[in-house]
């Protein structure tokens, strides 16, 4: 093997720490799990792009976000949509882990930490950040093709119709979802249900 002099080592590891700069800026870093002050999210969220901004971390922190679903409830025969944390005091932060980009995530006024181990943050695997970018309706769910019919009976399995029954009236093939009549308080009332909410009677 022939030795190399230590300016020759220095710009060989300086082309490796660009091209995994570039490459994982290129996918535009990873998913990490930041714990938080409870109900400071939106705050640090706010806070967090007012730091990477003034501290010019635009190519090290990409994206925050506060894990949300909408949960439909029926009050009064009145349909309310809320949002809903799913992870009450966490944010998920895409980045490109550095000490740098880690010390303006860290110490963000509220952030109490990083998810990991032994200190060390532990970036959320693909599926996962796909499981809550689906949950919070950012991209689309594939809708489940389900063997079910119009006129059939269906039991609700999860949401706030669980264990009421009724009857299939319309299949939203497109949208992965079913238009089903629920007898409540003696009166039919249509809602619109997600396949996996639902199961044949």
């Amino acid at each position: 093997m022939v030795p190399i002099s230590v300016e020759q080592e220095l710009e060989q590891n300086k082309n490796i720490e660009e091209e995994k700069t570039y490459k994982s800026n290129a996918e535009q870093g990873e998913w990490y799990v930041v714990h938080t002050y409870s109900g400071y999210e939106n705050k640090i969220k706010v806070d967090l792009a007012k730091r990477v901004e003034s501290m010019n971390m635009q190519d090290k922190i990409f994206e925050v976000i506060i894990p949300e679903e909408d949960e439909v409830e029926y009050k009064g025969g009145k349909r309310k949509v809320t949002s809903k944390r799913v992870f009450p005091g966490y944010v998920i932060v895409n980045m490109t882990m550095s000490e740098d980009s880690w010390y303006v995530v860290r110490h963000t006024p509220g952030v109490t930490g990083f998810v990991g181990s032994g200190g060390k943050p532990i970036p959320l695997q693909d599926e996962e950040i796909k499981k809550i970018k689906m949950q919070m309706g950012l991209i689309e769910k594939k809708p489940r093709i389900i063997d079910i019919e119009v006129g059939e009976s269906i039991r609700v399995k999860t949401g706030p119709f669980a264990n009421f029954e009724g009857v299939v009236k319309e299949l939203l093939a497109d949208r992965g979802k079913i238009r089903v009549n629920i007898s409540m308080f003696g009166r039919e009332t249509p809602v619109e249900l997600d396949y996996e909410q639902i199961e044949k009677i």
